[in-house]
């Protein structure tokens, strides 16, 4: 506990410095290129409340827990610092080069990658502000444009996963932004079209589909498909967790591997997280190994094997649900899987020639489940009840290998 506070005071001194460091350097950098005393006030006052913003929200999103943050990053709470000062450094750097090549557009989608896509937005609208103000001569033109790409840019990358093909968003993305670079640059230039004219949108272009390109690449890599390749361990029946809790208990060994096939094939057919599903109906038991049932006591299995984030998320919701607060229908798959399984468990090893009708055992599940009310608690629909339903009576072939 007394490291957690004092991480969590090194990350408030960290931010505290983040917000007086931006007001500093802005407020040298007008200095510098020799703007007026009222440019200065005005350009530092702004720099200031720009990152207070951005401070601000990053510290309301960890109010929220993992929640509150995009992808793993609640986890990694200095990504963020990191792309931020980058960000900042380029806001400066920009200046001094044309506005038709600044490749904001990417750097909107880098800042709420790292983030969540509300502050990735409101940082990317504050640099585009510095970088503007800072300008000899800035207009609303080259704000407004980059403001709008950023925009769609943000539209189109939000919710990254494995699968998602990034084409069609990178094409959109270049689309609009080669439009708003024509409509607002272009149109404007008292000058004959020519290739001469068409140089900097191009490149601006090219600049965002190369750092976009690179860093979507790697993002992959380091963040989604690493989550994903996690999974592929845990969900091992070989994975020392697992291997742990048949030592100890092979009935509750049994019954987890079980749990996680029904929960797997239900949330494959609905459409839910799989993996994710699988992971919680492999290990929401794993207490049995030291008879631990509260989740501060449970917790430490899942951070120390490096859990993903939304298989964290999940258990801790099915072993300690919060009240008041419905219940995912990832979680009710579990439930119910559990509750069958453990059904036919107990009617096999009271007799193990008894027939079993499993289309009456499992309406008799929903039945019970449904007059003790206890379906009003998740957030589910009559449909996705009745498909679930459906998918546990077609495996009656798996059932008879419980035998």
């Amino acid at each position: 506990m007394e490291s957690e506070n004092k991480l969590a005071v090194r990350y408030k001194l960290i931010y505290a410095g983040l917000f007086l460091g931006t007001g500093i350097l802005i407020f040298a950098f007008s200095f510098l290129m020799g703007k007026s005393y009222e440019a200065i006030l005005r350009n530092t006052i702004a720099s200031l409340i720009i990152a207070g913003t951005d401070v601000f929200m990053v510290f309301d999103a960890y109010t929220r827990g993992k929640e509150g943050f995009s992808y793993d990053n609640y986890d990694h709470k200095l990504r963020f610092v990191i792309v931020y000062l980058s960000a900042l450094v380029l806001s400066i750097v920009f200046v001094l080069i044309s506005n038709q090549l600044w490749p904001y557009m990417a750097v909107f989608v880098i800042l709420a990658l790292f983030s969540n896509n509300e502050i990735g937005m409101v940082s990317g609208i504050g640099f585009v502000t510095l970088s503007v103000m800072l300008e000899d001569k800035g207009e609303f033109s080259e704000f407004f444009m980059y403001i709008l790409a950023g925009a769609v840019a943000l539209a189109m990358f939000r919710d990254l996963k494995e699968s998602t093909a990034i084409s069609a968003p990178l094409a959109i993305s270049l689309m609009m932004q080669a439009v708003l670079l024509v409509a607002f640059n272009v149109l404007f230039q008292n000058r004959t079209l020519s290739f001469n004219l068409l140089v900097l949108p191009l490149l601006n272009l090219m600049l965002n589909l190369i750092i976009l390109l690179i860093f979507l690449n790697m993002f992959g890599v380091y963040v989604i498909r690493k989550s994903n390749d996690m999974y592929m361990d845990i969900n091992d029946p070989e994975f020392p967790l697992l291997v742990q809790l048949k030592e100890k208990s092979k009935d509750e060994y049994y019954r987890a591997i079980h749990t996680a096939y029904l929960s797997e094939r239900i949330a494959m057919g609905l459409n839910f997280n799989a993996r994710a599903v699988k992971t919680c109906a492999y290990y929401h038991r794993i207490g049995v190994l030291e008879n631990e049932t509260k989740w501060s006591e449970l917790e430490h299995y899942y951070t120390e094997n490096n859990f993903p984030v939304e298989a964290i998320e999940y258990l801790h919701e099915y072993i300690e649900p919060k009240k008041g607060v419905p219940r995912s229908k990832e979680a009710l798959t579990v439930q119910l899987c559990e509750t069958t399984i453990a059904s036919i468990m107990h009617i096999i090893k009271e007799n193990k020639d008894v027939k079993i009708d499993y289309d009456k055992l499992i309406d008799s599940i929903f039945d019970k489940k449904d007059k003790d009310g206890e379906l009003k608690g998740y957030n589910v629909t009559f449909y996705e009840l009745d498909q679930m339903k459906k998918i546990l009576k077609k495996e009656k072939l798996y059932y008879d290998f419980l035998r």
